[in-house]
């Protein structure tokens, strides 16, 4: 049977437009537009990283430049409109999702008993009541406020002491829910006080199957087109066998079909689609030309694989290499520019000098870096530095490399 083939430029199209990178970035960035964003994406990341900006923080900007912090955290803590948890990473999540998160509450009961109860974790099951009880008697707290007296190492989830264990656990399982943060340190309160019950008991969550189907055509809605695992992977609720039974069924019933997509490389790629992508109007719409820095958790990029299959980008973020075997910098940011990615760049505010200073910047292999691209990166950078909370640009010298050769 002959499958529906899309071009490379077609796929590129479709997932910058779901991952909302195709219009120029513009428009209100905070309240309900700001919500619509997040739900349009799905959850937002959140990382402490802070060299420009901090991940969420960017991820958000990249696509409405008037965004500023202090929207999320209003958003977030102030409108309760966003939940924390657990999707690949830590994440802010529109709270009318919460329901959903019921069987991965569940699962991470299970799973994180078994995995915490070792000879680094000992010990915090013996601590739940007295953080439930701490919490009821003096409301929300943080992992500094609990487990005074106890054996404190560095700080790393390795060697956190067993009440903030302890919280975490009744975090991810649900008895705890997460306020908002000072300083990045998650506060947190009793679920039965802060939210309704509306929302949290567990008559309000769809069963196993109905989660499984939530979550997948969730994810192939964000995504475009995708194979079961991208699907699986992509809210990290549902294991890779269950999104492949899912697959089966859907394309049994006609809500899914096989089509091929032509890789940066000129492979195809099997994948699964909506009946009909080839006709979808984002296809037709060619991405702005607005060039723009993306964090390294961008939704569009945490799939690397994928990044490669579909620009030809060979990215990794080399926070976690030793800085003697890094080949780029330790917290790099790709550059997109249409249906492009044109570089990447090493670059870093240094608040205490007011400025914002790009280290090196090397190109994509075949991109030329003229005049009017150098421009748009200034332009780009004028906009972020008000981000980044300073006033200056400085570029090092020779900062303008060679094109990135170098693959993963």
């Amino acid at each position: 049977m002959h499958r529906p083939t899309l071009s490379n430029s077609a796929a590129r199209r479709i997932f910058l437009d779901r991952h909302a990178l195709s219009e120029t970035p513009q428009g209100d960035a905070s309240g309900d537009a700001l919500l619509a964003l997040i739900k349009r994406l799905g959850f937002v990341q959140v990382d402490s990283i802070n060299t420009v900006a901090r991940a969420h923080d960017l991820i958000l900007f990249a696509r409405k430049p008037r965004y500023r912090p202090d929207d999320l955290k209003q958003l977030y803590e102030r409108d309760a409109a966003l939940f924390e948890h657990w999707t690949h990473d830590a994440a802010v999540i529109p709270i009318d999702y919460y329901p959903v998160w019921h069987m991965r509450r569940q699962r991470d009961a299970k799973r994180l008993r078994g995995h915490w109860r070792d000879g680094r974790r000992e010990g915090f099951e013996a601590q739940f009541q007295a953080v439930l009880d701490h919490i009821r008697t003096h409301g929300a707290c943080g992992s500094s406020d609990v487990g005074k007296g106890e054996k404190r190492g560095s700080g790393g989830w390795w060697d956190w002491h067993p009440s903030k264990t302890a919280l975490e656990y009744l975090w991810r399982s649900g008895a705890l829910h997460v306020v908002g943060r000072e300083g990045f340190q998650k506060r947190y309160d009793l679920t039965e006080r802060v939210l309704d019950p509306h929302v949290w008991a567990t008559h309000a969550a769809p069963d196993e199957a109905g989660t499984i189907h939530w979550c997948c055509t969730g994810a192939l809605d964000r995504l475009g087109f995708a194979t079961s695992g991208e699907l699986a992977a992509f809210w990290k609720h549902v294991t890779a066998a269950e999104a492949r039974t899912w697959c089966a069924a859907a394309l049994s019933r006609g809500e899914i079909e096989e089509i091929d997509v032509t890789a940066a490389d000129g492979s195809l790629r099997r994948v699964l689609a909506r009946p009909g992508l080839a006709d979808d109007p984002a296809i037709g719409n060619a991405p702005t030309n607005r060039l723009r820095v993306l964090s390294p958790f961008d939704p569009a990029l945490r799939d690397r694989k994928r990044a490669k299959m579909l620009f030809g980008f060979d990215y990794r973020i080399e926070v976690f290499v030793p800085q003697a075997q890094r080949i780029f910098g330790y917290y790099v940011f790709p550059l997109l520019q249409g249906a492009r990615l044109v570089g990447r760049v090493d670059m870093k505010a240094f608040r205490a000098d007011d400025c914002l200073r790009v280290r090196a910047l090397w190109p994509e292999v075949g991109v030329v870096w003229g005049k009017a691209r150098i421009a748009a990166f200034e332009a780009e950078l004028e906009r972020i530095k008000r981000l980044a909370g300073v006033t200056r640009i400085v570029f090092e010298k020779d900062w303008l490399r060679a094109p990135a050769t170098h693959r993963f």
